[in-house]
């Protein structure tokens, strides 16, 4: 894991929601490492070990601690469950995508390396982010608590933090604050202990550069 990854971050959300303690291991010096590889054979982040059990990918790894320590963050409604899995599957396909790989890359990750934004990157993203934003403004009814209603469920959690990026950016903050329904889901997502007690776990590793982000340019970069 590397401390400011989304997708670590999920995991840590879900994790500490649940109050299950766990030991975070920092992988970004080791990232691309036949040891790091040897734990997550595409060289991502993150990888749960649960007492010699081993796995990766963020959804699998939330969907095995939701399981294995409670209280549940899935709906027991069979049709809740798949809007559920529609939110966790949307963030990644179209918000994390075009938000973080993106437009928090070109804007956050990359000048903090001393490289250039690239400009096409992000005029490419913005509208695609619009897009997202609408959905989910349209998706938060006016009563709605939750992104599936008056639940805490494992969409939220999944969602939360590619936002966070977002509104990191000059481009997502403007696009934020005409998204009422997305600002009050996201207060009422910060005022959660789990939420406040990650946010001050990452919050020394903001802007620090991560070093192997280096490679993306070459390895990751959208190119168009």
């Amino acid at each position: 894991m590397f401390p400011i990854s989304t997708f670590v971050n999920i995991v840590r959300l879900v994790l500490t929601h649940k109050k299950v303690a766990f030991d975070f291991h920092d992988l970004e010096p080791e990232m691309g490492s036949p040891a790091h590889l040897s734990l997550h054979p595409f060289n991502r982040v993150p990888i749960l070990d649960h007492a010699g059990f081993r796995i990766y990918e963020t959804s699998a790894i939330a969907l095995y601690v939701d399981e294995a320590f409670g209280p549940a963050l899935q709906p027991r409604d069979m049709r809740e469950r798949a809007r559920m899995h529609q939110w966790i599957s949307a963030v990644s396909s179209y918000y994390y995508p075009y938000m973080s790989y993106h437009l928090s890359h070109e804007r956050l990750i990359y000048p903090a390396l001393g490289i250039a934004s690239d400009e096409k990157v992000v005029a490419h993203a913005l509208p695609r982010i619009a897009i997202a934003l609408d959905v989910m403004e349209c998706e938060l009814c006016t009563d709605a608590v939750y992104l599936l209603g008056d639940q805490l469920t494992l969409a939220d959690f999944f969602v939360l933090p590619t936002l966070t990026s977002l509104s990191m950016t000059p481009e997502g903050h403007e696009m934020l604050k005409t998204r009422p329904r997305i600002t009050a889901w996201r207060a009422r997502m910060e005022a959660q202990p789990a939420v406040t007690k990650v946010w001050a776990m990452v919050a020394p590793h903001i802007g620090e550069p991560v070093e192997h982000a280096r490679k993306w340019v070459e390895t990751h970069r959208p190119q168009y």
